[in-house]
């Protein structure tokens, strides 16, 4: 009970810090009249991702890989089957064009390479593992994304609706100009708590996984992966609520890229990881809910509701499986 009290506790920072440091990064963004769409797919990404880079960081300077790889793929699985599920079961969700034809591709083209980075055995007859030259491919991977993606919208900024729609905060609201203090005080602390809530996760996590007997991959890929992904939720339902549906799903895409491509592509690069048991299928299954995003935001450009629960039994399957396993 302790050793969850310290998870929860840790979470419950996590989120915070991350609400912290989206408010005061918006801010400075709007202080230094940096183009909405710099804010919306840079500040907003890295904000609500920031809580699985920080555990992921602690993670792999503990020395305790599985935690990470859970957290990054069991994120990723929980922003589609769950996140989105829950959003578009709430409200049905209009997809604009340019999430159609950049970031979910993207997303799929990034979830494959992970497969194919890391199953080694199917390619070169090894072990399944992520080398250190897998994730520098990885965080190539995201440069050009970084570099296609803010090209392309910055050249299309004036003429794309989805350019200029205002950036919504995981708390729902347009932060004011703000002095240098307050924005020095909402950056600083959010890094702070976001520091040590991944840390408080981590020890609490471990401990819980020892205690109950639970493989720490199996926590990661729930309890942590579920937890981090949390700012991800509120902003989406928020955006959703405001009538902005293409930022909602915009928002959960593009920290599924970050968590993929940044993240585990950094967390491999200081600390090559051996894939877990059971690692494979979670590749796959994180692959599947990708490709399944793209013929569902195809059919009439919006997420609908009964799309939203097909996501949630499939989340929930997974679920079941990880208990089973």
């Amino acid at each position: 009970m302790l050793h969850l009290l310290l998870l929860l506790v840790g979470l419950a920072v996590l989120i915070a810090g991350g609400e912290l440091l989206v408010r005061g990064a918006s801010a400075l963004a709007e202080r230094l009249g940096v183009a909405p769409v710099i804010v919306g797919m840079t500040v907003v990404a890295f904000g609500t991702s920031t809580p699985e880079l920080v555990v992921n960081l602690a993670a792999a300077i503990r020395g305790d890989s599985a935690i990470g790889f859970g957290n990054v793929v069991g994120s990723n699985i929980a922003n589609v089957g769950l996140l989105l599920a829950i959003t578009a079961l709430a409200y049905p969700l209009v997809i604009h064009r340019s999430i159609v034809t950049r970031e979910i591709p993207m997303l799929l083209l990034a979830s494959l390479a992970a497969v194919v980075l890391g199953l080694n055995s199917l390619t070169e007859g090894g072990a399944d593992r992520f080398t250190r030259g897998d994730g520098l491919m990885l965080l190539l991977l995201f440069g050009v994304f970084l570099y296609y993606t803010l090209g392309d919208a910055l050249r299309q900024h004036d003429s794309d609706a989805y350019f200029t729609t205002p950036v919504v905060t995981a708390g729902g609201e347009t932060v004011p100009t703000a002095s240098g203090v307050r924005l020095a005080a909402l950056v600083g602390g959010g890094l702070l708590l976001l520091v040590g809530g991944g840390e408080l996760t981590v020890r609490g996590a471990l401990g819980f996984a020892q205690a109950a007997g639970i493989p720490d991959v199996i926590v990661g890929l729930t309890l942590v992966a579920v937890g981090t992904s949390l700012p991800e939720l509120a902003t989406s339902i928020v955006a959703a609520r405001r009538g902005q549906t293409d930022l909602a799903v915009g928002n959960i895409v593009g920290s599924n890229i970050f968590n993929l491509l940044f993240i585990w592509g950094l967390t491999v690069t200081l600390a090559p990881t051996d894939l877990p048991a059971g690692g494979r299928i979670d590749l796959l299954v994180m692959t599947g809910f990708a490709a399944a995003l793209l013929p569902m935001a195809l059919s009439q450009r919006k997420l609908s509701r009964w799309e939203g629960g097909l996501l949630a039994v499939g989340y929930m399957a997974y679920i079941t499986w990880l208990a089973m396993r």
